[in-house]
């Protein structure tokens, strides 16, 4: 955990870590624009979260981190500031040290999300899950104006106290139930995931030009995705999220935004497992 160098870094921590795409996507980007710098991982478990902030604050070479799980709520009340958007989903993702050595806590999620679907407004959406990642997602698509959400979920209360929480209209249903044509469905569990269960069949229930999207990234082709573009659907990939993210991050550590003309070399070299 102990870091000694004059060189600008940032970093990801989580528990694990070993598995975060994050160093391949930043590292690109610096080797791409010749900057001075590099970009970690650090594995950080629960009982050391405290004494690394401590000691990444006191380190003026250190920009910042990128924070995965289990750390994203954790880490909340060990900060200086968190920004209005991340107290608003309930998670920090990004963390960012001050000139001051102060800590400020924001979360990229959001604005993640949404870059790959551009300035679209969608009037039905169906949203798969209830946890973190749903949090972002919907406080992303209730800014975006969204007319009315489906959230998917086991548990419906949990589900129903979420839609009231981000105050978007909509309604709790089970995984599986039939619910309104999507013009939009966004897969936010871990189901399709490498290792778990597969999700329920759910593209009957997508509208005609709909657009379906999942942030699983591994399998970055998950079987939602592959079905959805057999049946002519346009499909968003959760790397496109990461990497929107990674964007917003990048930016807040290096003072500059990274060279966004270059995703499709970026995407290859993730996929060839190279970087990271």
């Amino acid at each position: 955990m102990s870091h000694v160098s004059d060189e600008p870094y940032a970093e990801v921590i989580g528990d694990p870590i070993v598995q975060s795409k994050s160093p391949a996507i930043h590292g690109f980007w610096l080797t791409e624009l010749g900057m001075d710098g590099r970009y970690d991982r650090c594995h950080v478990t629960a009982d050391g979260l405290e004494r690394y902030l401590s000691l990444r604050r006191a380190d003026p070479a250190w920009r910042g981190c990128n924070v995965t799980m289990p750390h994203k709520q954790d880490v909340l009340p060990l900060l200086d500031a968190v920004e209005p958007i991340a107290r608003r989903i309930g998670a920090v993702n990004t963390i960012v040290r001050g000139a001051d050595s102060t800590l400020t806590g924001t979360n990229t999620d959001a604005a993640g999300f949404m870059e790959p679907l551009g300035s679209a407004r969608f009037e039905t959406v169906t949203v798969i899950g209830a946890g973190g990642a749903a949090r972002a997602v919907l406080a992303a698509l209730a800014d975006a104006g969204t007319g009315w959400i489906s959230l998917q979920n086991r548990s419906l209360d949990k589900a129903q106290a979420l839609l009231a929480e981000f105050d978007v209209p909509g309604r709790a249903y089970g995984l599986g139930e039939q619910v309104p044509a999507a013009d939009l469905l966004v897969n936010t569990s871990a189901l399709g995931m490498t290792g778990q269960p597969p999700l329920p069949h759910l593209l009957d229930d997508v509208a005609d030009g709909a657009v379906v999207y999942d942030i699983v990234t591994s399998p970055l082709d998950t079987v939602l995705l592959c079905e959805a573009r057999e049946r002519g659907f346009a499909t968003v990939d959760g790397l496109a999220m990461l990497i929107g993210q990674a964007d917003q991050a990048f930016a807040r550590f290096f003072g500059t935004h990274p060279p966004r003309g270059e995703d499709q070399r970026l995407r290859e070299r993730i996929l060839s497992g190279q970087g990271g």
